[in-house]
């Protein structure tokens, strides 16, 4: 679920659609959880499924650390990627402000955390942007999107939370264990879906 001071809006031909803040959002909110509504798309199934409709499938959808393919049932499948997002996806299963968001503003996500099969193309206006998102990505940037993670996480307690109540009871005790503990922190590195792990039923949903 997406947070609720968002709305979606056409940008343009080639973008199509992106979610933007109605409200100001700042650091360290929580701005995606995905909930038990989200359409799980495992991988046997996404098999019997047309060409023309596997397209479609990947386009909104993400991978996650099972090697399933998540459809959020509301607009936040329209977030857009960003080599300068404004928020990002942690370990403990929502995605979370790792800087203030205006009123107006885009919500831009970091798509190689999404465990994307093949490389991607990018059209950014940033001069940061790497062109192209990766496989690979996720080796070579997720300490860098820990360290991000820990400085929004740093806010966590001190802003509304709207969506943590959606959050399952696990996922609430690990936030609320790292917020205690530091040590606990649970790395984004966690969400890369490994097979050879999928394979021997390490990450299953218990």
């Amino acid at each position: 679920m997406i947070h609720p001071h968002t709305r979606i809006q056409f940008i343009n031909e080639d973008m199509g659609y992106g979610v933007f803040a109605t409200q100001f959002i700042p650091r360290g909110t929580i701005t995606y959880v995905k909930d038990s509504l989200e359409l799980e798309v495992f991988p046997e199934a996404y098999e019997t499924y047309s060409p023309d409709m596997q397209e479609v499938i990947e386009k909104y959808s993400y991978i996650d650390e099972r090697g399933v393919r998540i459809i959020s049932w509301d607009f936040a499948k329209y977030v857009n990627h960003c080599c300068n997002c404004n928020t990002m996806s942690t370990g403990y299963g929502f995605e979370i402000a790792i800087r203030d968001i205006q009123a107006g503003e885009e919500i831009t996500d970091e798509y190689g955390i999404f465990n994307i099969p093949r490389e991607m193309e990018l059209s950014c206006r940033y001069e940061n942007c790497r062109r192209k998102v990766h496989p690979e990505d996720f080796d070579r940037y997720f300490q860098q999107w820990d360290e991000q993670l820990k400085q929004a996480l740093a806010f966590f307690s001190a802003v509304e939370q709207p969506l943590f109540p959606l959050l399952d009871g696990r996922a609430q005790a690990e936030v609320q264990a790292y917020l205690k503990d530091p040590g606990a922190y649970k790395s984004v590195y966690t969400l890369k879906f490994q097979p050879h792990l999928a394979l021997n039923g390490v990450g299953k949903r218990r």
